[in-house]
């Protein structure tokens, strides 16, 4: 029972930090006056902090706009543009902003998103946009003087929309670098992939994705972690190590049995929790994520149906109903890690203390599996030597006993 101690402690400090990670991604307070110049009406964007201000010329359907944002990285880029199609980043005409690689100089680029922009097939090279652009620019935000972490700056553009169109679906986002001028792959969180929203200019009414909240989100990924990612390899190295052991009894099999029902429920847990979020997130989908996730619940319930149709030790199916036990088993283990580690990815812990303390704590399973693993060949060869010699010597006896009685 103390061992459980640390893994319920991990699992706390996962959620409560969890919420207050929650403020990171909290909107910002959008502001009419900017540094460029004062605009008419302004809203605090759902995502990333950033916000956005305008002035619509109904008529001549000009729109003239200022989005605030922030960089990441000295070597980042920050965008903004319009979708004329939907809320959604492919087909959508933006402008970026990023330090000129030659100059340093703060530069502001168009940029069209084609359909297949999230493939990453090639670089994005900036071009003029199809829309009527009339005025872009971009300038930090003071204190901030060059690019860096945290630096915020502001992008302004003029556009002539479709007359009588006021709902206009605007898409922004934010990446770590950038390739001599183009911007790489955006980062995959829940809140970068829903950067975006549809506004009406007039009333300022918005429509954006929902997204599910921080802690739904920490919860659900400290769940799988602690029953995907260690509960269920822990037992299934109970199976394999304590089960040769004369002196362990029978208390190889309820250990095994417990450690695995435990992260078998836990896991269910955590993987409702994901299928609720899918729900509260529509447009938000990881299919990497999510196939891993689908596959390891399946092998997980597939096990433990299985327990309910174990043949007795006696009877001739048993042997196959092992092999199945253990295929299924290991699959299940290995599905499940790797989901672990994409979770990171998917969370945007992937350089994070989090995932350094997970792969600590798997290579300490690991290596202790190996070292059992090593011990259990050893022993094997060993009992396999001594069978062997005292095989020699039963046959030695008896050819003696032939001989003597001849």
């Amino acid at each position: 029972m103390r061992s459980g101690g640390p893994l319920v402690g991990l699992l706390v400090v996962l959620v409560v930090v969890g919420g207050g990670a929650a403020a990171a991604g909290a909107p910002g307070r959008c502001t009419t006056s900017t540094p460029v110049k004062a605009y008419a009406k302004c809203i605090a964007l759902p995502t990333q902090g950033a916000t956005l201000a305008w002035t619509y010329d109904a008529r001549n359907a000009t729109l003239d706009a200022a989005f605030t944002g922030s960089f990441i990285s000295p070597s980042g880029w920050v965008a903004w543009g319009v979708n004329q199609d939907a809320p959604a980043m492919a087909g959508a005409r933006v402008v970026a902003a990023f330090s000129d690689p030659s100059t340093g100089a703060l530069l502001a680029l168009p940029f069209v998103l084609s359909a297949d922009v999230k493939l990453q097939a090639k670089p994005l090279v900036s071009r003029p946009l199809d829309i009527p652009l009339l005025a872009s620019s971009a300038s930090l935000i003071a204190p901030a003087r060059t690019v860096r972490d945290g630096a915020s700056v502001t992008i302004a553009a003029t556009i002539r929309l479709s007359p009588n169109r006021t709902r206009v679906h605007f898409v922004w986002n934010r990446g770590l670098y950038v390739q001599g001028y183009s911007p790489t792959i955006h980062p995959t969180d829940a809140s970068d992939l829903a950067s975006h929203a549809t506004v009406d200019i007039l009333t300022t009414a918005t429509e954006s994705s929902p997204i599910a909240s921080a802690r739904l989100q920490w919860a659900h990924g400290s769940l799988n972690a602690l029953s995907w990612g260690l509960l269920l390899p822990v037992g299934a190295a109970l199976a394999r190590y304590l089960r040769p052991c004369a002196s362990a009894g029978p208390a190889w099999f309820y250990g095994h049995a417990a450690v695995q029902a435990t992260g078998y429920a836990l896991g269910a847990a955590g993987f409702a929790l994901g299928i609720a979020m899918g729900a509260a997130s529509p447009g938000v989908t990881y299919k990497l994520h999510r196939g891993l996730g689908i596959a390891a619940a399946t092998a997980g319930s597939l096990q433990t149906l299985a327990v309910f149709f174990r043949p007795k030790t006696t009877n001739r199916y048993r042997k196959y109903w092992k092999s199945y036990h253990h295929l299924v088993g290991y699959g299940c283990v290995v599905v499940g890690v790797v989901n672990v580690f994409q979770g990171f990815e998917v969370m945007g812990l992937g350089a994070s203390y989090w995932k350094l303390g997970y792969c600590m704590a798997l290579a300490t399973l690991v290596g202790g599996c190996v070292a059992l693993e090593v011990n259990a060949w050893v022993v094997f060869c060993r009992r396999q030597h001594e069978e062997k010699l005292m095989r020699r010597e039963v046959e030695d006896v008896v050819v003696k006993d032939r001989a003597a009685a001849f």
